[in-house]
């Protein structure tokens, strides 16, 4: 028997006594059981948010039918996650923990607690785009977080807004340590403009076969023209590896045209491979990777590549290969099965 549904609806009712409660003698009806209310202000009135799970044979549309039967108006549904059924207090301490205690994870707890689709890495300024919310991090960085399921209320900007003074009174930072299996230390951060003559001095280090399993041809240094590109891409995000002022391994995520996907690369100075370091890089921009709303990561290798496969399965993500032509495609999870699905209602 296929299992129950969870939905999460918007509403905005009239308002009158009762008009909660005829609606939810309705839901009962279908033998749909309520399992969480709240209820948000915003411009006009108030929209009440309902978590509720449905039987067998209870459509989205049956939903929005009960609720226009009651004189209310149905403006937003998605499939609803558990952690829709936390109360927003403890969401939010759960999302500013989360990220405290590992900055990679600041853009996945934005998203879960906003219910984003997405949120990405960005330098936009707030406007009129209700389906938009900008969240400032400490040094100067923000986040966007984008839903095209719902608009965000003033309560749930407010929420985010405390979030990210949460984070600025406690110096955050989004560079992460790791230690290598030699016991080195290396600090990963996002690449800037600023760091184009290590990025440079990294390739240049590299020998003739990294380089070409990295880039698939004879490249033996970076082309100048390259760097800017390759530190700040226009669709994706660049993570670099420092040991003291030197980079010793770059990654990118690329957005493709697949919504679900990205195209993940990560290059590693010969003397560093084999240490940890481009499976702890895989994992942090996995984090990215689900912030985003993507559900996988894909690179292209040559068959007689080994050294990302390597590291992809010691990264902990489920991984799969498959063949295309000459090329493996190597796709890892990451498990972004809470992806808010937006289902269109009439207004």
């Amino acid at each position: 028997m296929r299992r129950p549904t969870t939905w999460r609806l918007r509403v905005r009712l009239d308002d009158r006594p009762g008009s909660l409660a005829r609606v939810a003698t309705r839901l009962a009806a279908r033998e749909c059981n309520v399992l969480g209310l709240s209820v948000l202000p915003v411009p006009g009135g108030v929209v009440d948010e309902i978590v509720v799970n449905t039987p067998e044979g209870c459509t989205p549309a049956d939903l929005v039918s009960d609720i226009r039967a009651e004189g209310g108006r149905c403006v937003a549904i998605t499939h609803a996650d558990l952690h829709h059924l936390v109360d927003h207090t403890t969401a939010a301490l759960r999302a500013a923990g989360a990220a405290l205690r590992d900055p990679a994870a600041t853009a996945e707890a934005v998203r879960v607690l906003l219910g984003a689709d997405s949120v990405v890495p960005g330098t936009e300024q707030a406007d009129e785009d209700d389906h938009r919310a900008v969240v400032p991090l400490p040094g100067g960085t923000t986040l966007v977080a984008r839903r095209g399921w719902a608009a965000f209320t003033e309560v749930e900007l407010a929420r985010v807004g405390a979030f990210g003074e949460v984070l600025r009174s406690a110096d955050h930072d989004t560079a992460t340590a790791v230690i290598t299996r030699t016991g080195a230390g290396v600090v990963l951060r996002t690449g800037t403009p600023a760091d184009a003559e290590a990025v440079a001095d990294l390739h240049a280090r590299c020998s003739a076969r990294t380089l070409f399993s990295r880039y698939h041809a004879g490249l033996r240094t970076l082309p100048r023209r390259w760097l800017h590109r390759l530190l700040q891409p226009p669709r994706g995000t660049t993570l670099v590896a420092l040991c003291g002022t030197e980079v010793v391994a770059i990654a990118q995520l690329i957005r493709t045209a697949d919504p679900a996907e990205a195209e993940i690369s990560v290059l590693v100075e010969d003397g560093w491979q084999r240490q940890g370091l481009g499976a702890a890089m895989i994992g942090r921009l996995a984090a990215v990777a689900r912030a985003a709303g993507h559900d996988r990561m894909v690179a292209w290798c040559l068959p007689a590549e080994v050294g990302f496969l390597r590291a992809a399965t010691a990264s902990g993500l489920p991984v799969a290969v498959g063949r295309d032509d000459d090329v493996l495609r190597v796709a890892l999870a990451v498990r972004a099965t809470d992806r808010a699905t937006a289902v269109p209602t009439r207004k």
